[in-house]
């Protein structure tokens, strides 16, 4: 269509004489540009045409005036072009009663001529005289019966003449076409409706306003939470698999880091049990001074222990709970309960955390509490390997000469079953450690973390009042206001689907 030469213009008639239609009153196709009309206004007039008839909805009126020849009626031309089927044309004949003398349009309007799918209607129109009298559309339509009945050419087709049988004509087709397409309508509205519904699922349904719907809907968002974050720890989604490496390879590699040897040299061994034994050297075996050597040694593991605490709630467990939140559908259209979850988290994880330093702490200092005595007992009882056969009693005497001559002096050989002694025990609290140290993490954090995030933030959101939680549940207002504008669609689309459904059935 010409944008700027044709405008188009909308008028409500309401009138009980008419049909419920919309009526586009097209222009007449015109052959060549009169003065003032551009030079594509042929084309122009024809594509502007086209745009209303070629669509599969639109019932052609092609009207001709029957004082012309069929052959040449451009409408009938353009309507066969874009309905060749004929299912959506109507051939209206005008100005039957301006015919000349001793012609008619029987040929026309009874199929000989030219043969439609729908029968040809003839109309008689208020003439110019009529228009200037004023005459109104019921004399109209009474004088063009009266004319329609009084025809010699056209009596015995009175019944199927004049314009109030073109409009029940029109709105029977109307109402056939109508219940045909009923299923295909019904479908597209269900499917809009579907989609529609899912959208709001999306977004989130509206919320209740009364404070025990606020609550229901915060626990089970809460809820949704905590199903996500399982899911990471027990394996459904990624993340948890990092606790298992905290134990399988911070943990051990930190303890094997331990300054042990420097704590077990030689020198460091002398210095301990000298300090140990104080004025009054040991006897037969420095126990003072395995034992300082010993507490000293655990002491060291605190260090990889609490580390290992650390790790799995810095850097596992809270990352964790940001990555629950950010997957959590539910929860991004709330941004203010997604900042108090992740709160709440954390401070659980951080109180968590407490205990689980407190119980490897505990580990630790019980290794040092109660030493293993059959250890050293079974080392006392194990045979010294020497050399060749069993010597004589002088080999003996000079063996035992020189272990106390080593006593006294303090000989490297000495200090050196010492610490080995002392590093033996500690290899085997080391081991055991290794082993206890992540039961402990995971029964006081990971296993609490699963039970009970967010125990502690149920109590206080229990506690609060209507107008806390309703702050908990703000949302964006563009998403509000996009909630609301879809919910009104639905319940439009609700109610047509409800109309056509007892229209259908009727």
């Amino acid at each position: 269509m010409c944008t700027g030469w044709f405008e188009l213009h909308g008028t409500e008639c309401i009138f009980v004489a008419v049909v419920n239609l919309t009526l586009i009153d097209l222009p007449g196709l015109t052959k060549v540009a009169v003065e003032g009309q551009p030079d594509t206004i042929v084309e122009d007039i024809e594509n502007m045409v086209r745009s209303y008839v070629e669509k599969p909805n639109c019932i052609i009126l092609a009207i001709s005036p029957a004082n012309q020849d069929i052959a040449t009626s451009d409408a009938i031309k353009l309507a066969r072009e874009v309905d060749p089927s004929g299912e959506r044309t109507f051939g209206v004949l005008t100005k039957l009663d301006l015919m000349d003398k001793g012609t008619n349009a029987l040929d026309v309007i009874e199929g000989r001529s030219y043969r439609l799918q729908h029968p040809w209607v003839g109309i008689v129109n208020r003439s110019q005289a009529d228009i200037n009298k004023n005459v109104d559309m019921i004399a109209a339509r009474r004088k063009e019966q009266e004319y329609f009945e009084t025809s010699p050419e056209y009596g015995h087709l009175a019944h199927k003449m004049g314009s109030e049988y073109l409009a029940k004509l029109l709105s029977k087709h109307l109402e056939v076409v109508i219940r045909q397409r009923i299923p295909s309508i019904i479908a597209l509205i269900n499917k809009t409706i579907d989609e529609l519904n899912a959208e709001l699922d999306r977004i989130g349904r509206p919320i209740g306003v009364d404070s025990g719907a606020q609550l229901y809907t915060i626990l089970e968002l809460c809820r949704a939470f905590d199903r996500v974050f399982k899911e990471h720890l027990d394996g459904g989604r990624p993340g948890g698999d990092r606790i298992y490496k905290v134990f399988d390879h911070q943990l051990p590699a930190a303890l094997k880091k331990l300054p042990l040897e420097r704590h077990l040299s030689i020198k460091n061994v002398q210095k301990v049990v000298t300090e140990a034994d104080g004025y009054q050297p040991h006897l037969i075996a420095p126990e003072q001074g395995y034992r300082r050597l010993i507490d000293g040694s655990i002491v060291y593991f605190k260090g990889p222990a609490e580390a290992s605490v650390d790790a799995v709630v810095h850097f596992v467990l809270k990352e964790l709970v940001r990555k629950s939140i950010a997957e959590t559908e539910e929860l991004k259209r709330f941004p203010t309960l997604r900042s108090d979850i992740a709160a709440a988290s954390t401070e659980a994880l951080e109180r968590f955390r407490d205990e689980s330093r407190k119980t490897i702490t505990r580990l630790v200092e019980m290794e040092s509490s109660y030493l293993t005595v059959e250890f050293f007992r079974k080392l006392n009882s194990e045979p010294e390997r020497t050399p060749g056969q069993a010597g004589s009693k002088a080999d003996k005497h000079s063996k035992e000469k020189e272990t106390v001559q080593n006593m006294d002096t303090f000989g490297d050989n000495y200090l050196r079953r010492i610490a080995s002694n002392v590093s033996s025990y500690i290899n085997m609290v080391c081991e055991t450690l290794r082993l206890s140290i992540p039961k402990a993490v995971v029964h006081c954090q990971v296993r609490e973390a699963k039970r009970n995030l967010l125990n502690h933030f149920y109590a206080r959101i229990g506690r609060q009042e209507k107008e806390r939680l309703g702050a908990m549940l703000d949302e964006d207002p563009a998403l509000m206001e996009r909630r609301t504008n879809i919910a009104k669609r639905l319940e439009l689309y609700k109610s047509a689907r409800d109309e056509i459904d007892s229209v259908a059935w009727k």
